[in-house]
C-alpha cells in the first residue's frame, strides 16, 4: 500500500544522500589538506594584520620609499619562510622601485611562480590612505589591488610549510613595484618576472578573485593591453581653398577618415577592442603622452597642419593583435590629398591566452573550490578583466589567475575586500599548489 512506497522512497532518498556524501569523500580534502584549512582558519586574523600593516604602508607607483617600505615587510615574511630574498634594483633611467623576489630552487616537486605587486594607483597626496576594518569588510588603498592577495601568498606557502609539503616545492615568489604604471623598456622592467616563467611550470597570479551570479569565476585568460600613437600632419593654408589641388583635405579631415574606417573596418572581432583616448589637431599641437595633456591653438579660416590621437588596443592573442595593427596601418596609409599620417604601437601586457594548460589548472582549482564546499567554478570571460602581470609568464607556463581574496571597487577611493575570502583565498591556493606539486605528467 501507500505506506510501503513511501518507506521505499525514504530508503532509497536515503541511500542516494550516503552516495553523494561518500562520494565527496572520495574526491574530498585529504588528511594534510584538512591539517592545512585547520591551521589556515586559526591564523586568519594573523593574515589580516598583515594585512592592514601593509595598507597602512603608502605605496603608489612612483613613492619609492612606500614601495621599498612594503618591500620590507613581505621580505620579513619571505625571510621566515626560509626563502632566499633579493630586492632587484632597476636602472635609474625607468624610474621605479624596483621588484622583491624570494627563491626557493629546491625540491623535486613542480616548479612555480607566485606573482604579486607591491605598488597601489594611489600616490602619496591621495587623500584615500587609511586601512579601515568594519566587521567583516576592510577598506584602503591596495587593500584589493593587490595586498590581499601579496598576503594569501605568504599565507599559502606557511600552511604548505605547516604539513611539511613546502620543502619539496620549487618555488619563486614575484613581488614587482611597478605593476600599476610599468618602467620602460619592459625588457629591463620585466626580464626576471619572464626568467622566473621560463622556469616555473605553473604561473599563479593572486589579484582578487571574482564571484557573480552566485558563482566563483577562474580566470585562465586575460587581454593584452597596448598602446597606439597617430600623428597626422596636413598642409596649413586659407581654409578658403580647402579641397583645392594646391591645399587638399589638412590634417582633421584626415585623421577623422582613419578613426571612422579603424571603427568600420577593424572593430568586430570577438574580444578585440581599441580606445581613442585623447585627440587635438589644428596647426599647432603639443602633447605629452607621459602625462595625458596637451595644448592646442587652430582657428577656423586655416587649414590645420596637425592632428594627434592616443589610443590602446587589448586582444586575447598575439595573433589577433598581428592582424589588428596591420590592419590599422593599411588604413593610415591611403591617406587624403596632401596629407600624410603615421601610427606607433608601443609595447605593453601581452595576452594571457586560454591555452588547454590553464584549463587544465582550472579543473584542479574547480575541484578543491567544490572540495571546499563552494561548487564548480567557471571560465571567466577574458574581456571582465585587465591585464596583469601573470600574462609575462603565460606564455612559457600553464597559467591561472585571480587567486587572490573578494573585493570591490579596485582603483577607486570605495576599494574593499571581503576579510572573510582572505581565508578562503589562502586554503584555495594552498590546495592547489599541493595537488598540482604531486601531479605526475600524463604522457
Amino acid at each position: 500500500g501507500k505506506m510501503h512506497t513511501g518507506i521505499a522512497r525514504l530508503f532509497v532518498a536515503t541511500l542516494a544522500i550516503a552516495g553523494i556524501a561518500t562520494s565527496a569523500m572520495a574526491g574530498g580534502l585529504s588528511p594534510a589538506e584538512q591539517r592545512m584549512v585547520e591551521w589556515i582558519d586559526a591564523h586568519s586574523e594573523q593574515a589580516v594584520a598583515l594585512l592592514e600593516e601593509t595598507v597602512s604602508i603608502s605605496s603608489g607607483t612612483m613613492n619609492h620609499t612606500g614601495i621599498r617600505e612594503v618591500g620590507a615587510v613581505m621580505r620579513r615574511e619571505l625571510d621566515a619562510l626560509g626563502l632566499q630574498t633579493e630586492w632587484i634594483e632597476l636602472p635609474p633611467e625607468l624610474d621605479r622601485a624596483g621588484h622583491l623576489f624570494g627563491h626557493k630552487r629546491s625540491g623535486t616537486g613542480k616548479k612555480f611562480v607566485l606573482i604579486g605587486h607591491l605598488d597601489t594607483v594611489f600616490e602619496a597626496d591621495d587623500e584615500f590612505q587609511a586601512f579601515v576594518r568594519d566587521g567583516d569588510t576592510a577598506t584602503g588603498p591596495g587593500v584589493q589591488d593587490m595586498k590581499g592577495g601579496n598576503v594569501v601568498i605568504v599565507y599559502a606557502l606557511k600552511a604548505l610549510q605547516e604539513i611539511g609539503a613546502l620543502e619539496d616545492i620549487p618555488v619563486v615568489v614575484a613581488y614587482t613595484g611597478d605593476e600599476e604604471k610599468m618602467g620602460r623598456p619592459l625588457s629591463e622592467s620585466r626580464k626576471d618576472l619572464v626568467e622566473a616563467g621560463k622556469w616555473a611550470d605553473y604561473g599563479l597570479g593572486f589579484e582578487s578573485a571574482v564571484r557573480y551570479d552566485d558563482k566563483d569565476w577562474g580566470t585562465i585568460a586575460r587581454r593584452s593591453s597596448s598602446g597606439w600613437k597617430l600623428t597626422v600632419e596636413g598642409k596649413q593654408a586659407h581654409s578658403s581653398g580647402i579641397f583645392g589641388d594646391n591645399v587638399g583635405a589638412g590634417a582633421i579631415f584626415e585623421v577623422s577618415r582613419i578613426l571612422n574606417a579603424f571603427y568600420e573596418n577593424v572593430r568586430g572581432e570577438e574580444h578585440l577592442t581599441f580606445n581613442a583616448g585623447t585627440i587635438q589637431g589644428g596647426t599647432d599641437v603639443d602633447y605629452s603622452s607621459g602625462q595625458n595633456r596637451g595644448k592646442t591653438f587652430g582657428k577656423t579660416n586655416v587649414v590645420p597642419r596637425m592632428a594627434f590621437v592616443h589610443g590602446g588596443i587589448r586582444t586575447i592573442s598575439q595573433d589577433q593583435l598581428e592582424r589588428a595593427q596591420s590592419a590599422m596601418r593599411a588604413i593610415v596609409e591611403q591617406n587624403l590629398p596632401h596629407t600624410s599620417a603615421a601610427i606607433e604601437f608601443s609595447e605593453g601586457y601581452p595576452p594571457m591566452f586560454p591555452s588547454e594548460g590553464n584549463r587544465g589548472v582550472l579543473n584542479v582549482l574547480s575541484a578543491v573550490n567544490e572540495d571546499l564546499g563552494r561548487g564548480a567554478m567557471h571560465e571567466l570571460d577574458p574581456s571582465r578583466r585587465g591585464a596583469a602581470d601573470v600574462s609575462f609568464v603565460s606564455p612559457y607556463t600553464d597559467a591561472i589567475a585571480g587567486l587572490g581574496p573578494l573585493g570591490k571597487g579596485g582603483h577607486t577611493p570605495n576599494e574593499n575586500v571581503d576579510l572573510l575570502s582572505m581565508p578562503l583565498a589562502i586554503k584555495r591556493a594552498a590546495i592547489l599548489i599541493y595537488r598540482l606539486s604531486r601531479v605526475e605528467e600524463s604522457n
